[in-house]
């Protein structure tokens, strides 16, 4: 399977599960309101609940948000560990992300990969990715490719290679949150 395949499935509106850098994923198109749609109904997720996503770089990152808060691109260059930080000033609308990507303050959870893969991935689509575990809401989140559900394997249009997921730490990334003002709040450590 070429990731040229994997792209194909995310611009018409598909769901892929794929290995990220953390979990396996069930992924989307970011910008895909319809997408995004049917990852809340896979996983029986409450809507209310923001999503995780995957940028290929800060580049990428700085076309969804208002505003880059300062310290993120030192923690981006000096970070050794999958971390989510969570940014103010989400962008919504034509071009920019599905609204239910961004939680009701207006912030979004983006990555920068540690994977190859991923980074691959988000760079050939050109545009965010949703990356949300592997598993129905409230169940636990699969370490592995035989430990997620045939639920959510057949819930999806494409399933990834699993020999791609050599990458995976089987743990979430942590999660920071910054302000505008300098301000940093760490989520999960």
């Amino acid at each position: 399977m070429e990731i040229k395949e994997i792209v194909e499935v995310l611009r018409k509106g598909g769901l892929i599960l794929y290995p990220t850098d953390t979990v396996w994923g069930i992924g989307c198109d970011a910008t895909n309101e319809q997408a995004v749609r049917k990852v809340f109904e896979l996983k029986k997720r409450d809507d209310s609940k923001s999503l995780v996503l995957l940028a290929s770089d800060l580049d990428m990152v700085c076309r969804y948000v208002k505003e880059l808060p300062f310290m993120a691109e030192s923690l981006v260059e000096l970070n050794d560990a999958p971390m989510t930080i969570i940014y103010p000033g989400a962008m919504t609308g034509p071009g920019a992300l599905a609204p239910s990507t961004v939680a009701a303050d207006g912030t979004v959870g983006i990555r920068i990969p540690m994977s190859d893969f991923c980074k691959g991935l988000c760079s050939r689509l050109g545009r965010p990715i949703v990356s949300t575990s592997a598993n129905i809401s409230g169940e636990t989140t699969p370490k592995g490719f035989d430990d997620i559900s045939s639920q959510v394997k057949e819930g999806v249009d494409l399933v990834v290679d699993p020999a791609l997921g050599s990458e995976a730490t089987g743990r979430p990334s942590q999660i920071i949150m910054l302000g505008l003002g300098g301000e940093v709040k760490i989520i999960r450590g």
